[in-house]
């Protein structure tokens, strides 16, 4: 029962991060002013806090570890990398062309993630491919 209720907030937690990276991201390209604002920089980092230990968790109650695991692996690499594309979208990217270029970048890695931990295969985008 734990490991439901604990999973619940993983996923709840991971589309909060999803849908406020997005709305971030539509702020950053029309109402840049909104990202200023208090709230918006305080509420990602308890979110990505509950998510980070939610996942933390789960990976020691099933048992499995990054760098033991090789879809955990992939899941920590590309959660690196897309931090660095958020920051790159929302921060730091110096034209409005590369932020919006690593908002599609950073999406796409997200979509990478979500589908390794959906099949626990660090290869789960081209696996179809594989044969």
């Amino acid at each position: 029962m734990a490991y439901a209720v604990l999973k619940a907030v993983h996923l709840a937690a991971v589309c909060a991060s999803l849908a406020l990276f997005s709305l971030r991201a539509a702020w950053m390209l029309w109402s840049p002013a909104r990202l200023g604002e208090k709230w918006v920089r305080v509420v990602p980092h308890a979110i990505d806090s509950v998510l980070l230990a939610s996942a933390l968790l789960l990976a020691w109650s099933i048992g499995q570890y990054p760098f033991v695991h090789g879809w955990l692996t992939a899941k920590v690499l590309a959660l690196i990398f897309y931090i660095v594309l958020g920051s790159l979208a929302l921060k730091h990217g110096r034209t409005r062309g590369r932020r919006l270029a690593a908002v599609f970048a950073a999406l796409l890695l997200f979509g990478y993630i979500v589908s390794v931990a959906l099949t626990r295969n660090p290869a789960a985008w081209a696996a179809p491919y594989l044969g």
